[in-house]
């Protein structure tokens, strides 16, 4: 399935499993297969009667560990996922233990005007599992506030492996895209939604379009898919984004690579020369799309976080700019454009703090997580 809770299960489950655990991976009925993992494609739809269909397969595989990877939007906004935790325990004391990883802390949704009771619902997964895990800093200081034992911090990786298509020529991928090797190529990654500051980015490049840098045309490559499977007001913005496209004439500017493999991926962030990621709330290590970029060792130009975040170094590893910032963001693309030694500085600095966020790492401090809450040997 497309979307970046997939993905981070099925490389946190396949490290697990490099480590000696036996990983099963419950999900829709449209999960596929990956090797090293038992995939049970079992859920139809996420709602009330899905806790039937998962204690009937914990009775059957008799795990240690029940983890769920909370995203509102992943589970249709629906409650159950939230008071699952709860159910579990009526199992007794013969039950595994429960996990929860926060992607996100979207509420889900119960009936109009339910207002807070949405936030308790959340709260309510993180008090009744057993552990609760945030991928970054944000999220922590918000959950820290809610629980008596604050949640661990065990951050995401890449879910992109960077390895070249064989043969390939940068110039030859560039000229696929009309740019010829002094053109200006920007290119994002990821799924097109509101939090990702797409509109800035497009205003942004019909400011450069207008007033082109000294390096020639600019263009814009989006990579990935357009949507993804897990968040169905992904279509809605998509929409509005192809409207703006065509009220700005930036439809020649733009190329779309669509979903690709792993291979085209790397080759895509290759050829370019700027990844430009835009967040609207400011950038965050919960971006999967962020640690793609970072492990290919592209310059990346984004926007400042909410709060410090100690890891990320303005002009030594990444670009910093306001969110919703047009202006600085065209001027700060302008900027790197006509300055090749920063922006190989910066694809350097990416480079290095990518090796923070190692697969093999996060998964030994999930296990550590589980036996401290006294799962397994």
């Amino acid at each position: 399935m497309q979307g970046g809770v997939g993905d981070y299960t099925r490389e946190l489950g396949l490290a697990l499993h490099d480590l000696g655990c036996e990983v099963d991976v419950v999900g829709p009925t449209q999960a596929g297969p990956v090797s090293g993992l038992t995939v049970h494609g079992l859920v139809e739809r996420w709602g009330w009667r899905c806790w039937g269909t998962l204690l009937d397969l914990i009775r059957q595989r008799e795990p240690d560990v029940v983890h769920v990877q909370y995203q509102a939007a992943a589970y249709a906004m629906h409650p159950a996922i939230n008071f699952w935790p709860w159910r579990l325990r009526l199992m007794g004391a013969a039950r595994p233990r429960s996990v929860v990883t926060f992607h996100d802390l979207k509420v889900p949704y119960l009936f109009p005007k339910a207002g807070p009771v949405r936030r308790m619902v959340v709260n309510e997964l993180a008090r009744r599992s057993d552990a609760a895990i945030t991928t970054n800093r944000e999220d922590l200081a918000a959950m820290g506030t809610i629980l008596a034992t604050p949640p661990a911090l065990i951050p995401i990786g890449s879910n992109i492996k960077p390895a070249l298509p064989e043969n390939f020529e940068r110039d030859a991928r560039r000229s696929r895209w009309g740019a010829g090797p002094d053109d200006l190529v920007l290119c994002f990654f990821g799924f097109i939604n509101e939090r990702k500051g797409v509109d800035t980015l497009l205003h942004a490049l019909h400011a450069l379009v207008t007033n082109p840098p000294r390096t020639g045309n600019v263009s814009l490559v989006f990579i990935g898919g357009r949507t993804g499977s897990s968040d169905p007001t992904n279509v809605a913005y998509l929409a509005e984004m192809d409207a703006l496209i065509a009220r700005l004439e930036l439809k020649d500017r733009i190329r779309w690579t669509g979903f690709v493999p792993e291979e085209e991926v790397t080759a895509s962030f290759e050829a370019a020369d700027l990844c430009v990621l835009p967040y609207r709330d400011g950038v965050s290590l919960l971006h999967g799309t962020f640690h793609a970029a970072l492990i290919h060792g592209v310059p990346i130009v984004t926007t400042r976080p909410r709060m410090r975040l100690p890891e990320l170094s303005h002009g030594e590893n990444v670009y910093l700019v306001a969110p919703g910032d047009v202006r600085a963001l065209a001027a700060a693309i302008n900027q790197l454009a006509a300055d090749e030694q920063l922006c190989q500085k910066l694809g350097a600095g990416a480079k290095i703090l990518s090796e923070r966020f190692r697969w093999d790492t996060i998964a030994a401090d999930t296990l550590e997580l589980y036996r401290a809450i006294g799962a397994g040997p």
